[in-house]
């Protein structure tokens, strides 16, 4: 937990470098900005769609269609979900943004003057970043939508989330932090090796995705933290493959 911990304190500090503080802001900005206009451009088509479901609804659906009050009822609770379904649906395009661009760039940014020791390897490529974003977030989404029958249940859907966006953030930022200094190899075996404080890490980052305000910053700020994770582990990898027992 403690190396969880120094790795946000450290991505906090590196917001202080030229350009961080931009990279942290912007694809949360830019997400947010996308969805609330798609939602507001269709409201209208949403909420009408949204009618026609609750009043083809067997068994209650004809009953709701009778009553004005319970319409009205109905109907003020599909738009707030719209509302709430849009949150996450906010937050994984962000997580994208920052995995496929924003991360990167920062990396960049902290491994020059934090990470200068490490040799760059290059195991990984831009082009993979983007792969590994894209086959993350689909992932993420069929997890999504096939646990959501456990959300019926009180209590569960919280947790369900944080474990989901736990689990995206370690799959979709590991890659990013490590490519540019690892090889092939390191860049597979790394992330296995250090899975259990990886999905740490990944917790802290969902937990901030819960919490209003912070969230808006939750997907950069928890991607840093991984970029010094990784190569402080990587750091600490090569030193002890370096170390030659003299018997």
């Amino acid at each position: 937990m403690k190396t969880v911990l120094l790795s946000y304190f450290s991505a906090a500090r590196s917001l202080s470098r030229p350009g961080i503080l931009w990279h942290l802001m912007w694809p949360t900005l830019a997400a947010a900005i996308l969805w609330t206009g798609l939602l507001v451009m269709n409201w209208a088509t949403l909420v009408a769609l949204g009618a026609s479901l609750i009043t083809a609804m067997p068994l209650v659906g004809g009953w709701l269609a009778s009553s004005e009050g319970a319409l009205l009822v109905a109907l003020v609770m599909f738009k707030i979900g719209l509302v709430v379904l849009a949150l996450p649906i906010i937050y994984v395009t962000a997580a994208f943004l920052v995995a496929a661009i924003a991360l990167p760039l920062m990396a960049e940014k902290v491994a020059a003057t934090d990470y200068a020791d490490i040799a760059r390897r290059g195991g990984g490529s831009q082009v993979g970043s983007v792969w590994n974003a894209l086959t993350s977030v689909l992932q993420f989404l069929v997890l999504l939508v096939l646990s959501l029958p456990l959300w019926l249940i009180p209590g569960v859907g919280l947790i369900i989330s944080l474990l989901l966006t736990a689990w995206l953030n370690q799959r979709a930022f590991r890659y990013d932090a490590l490519m540019a200094h690892a090889d092939k190899r390191e860049l597979k075996v790394l992330p296995t090796e250090q899975a259990s404080g990886l999905f740490g890490v990944g917790l802290l980052g969902a937990v901030m995705a819960h919490v209003p305000l912070i969230n808006l910053f939750a997907p950069a700020l928890s991607g840093l933290a991984f970029v010094h994770y990784l190569l402080s582990a990587l750091r600490v990898a090569r030193h002890n493959d370096n170390i030659i027992e003299v018997k």
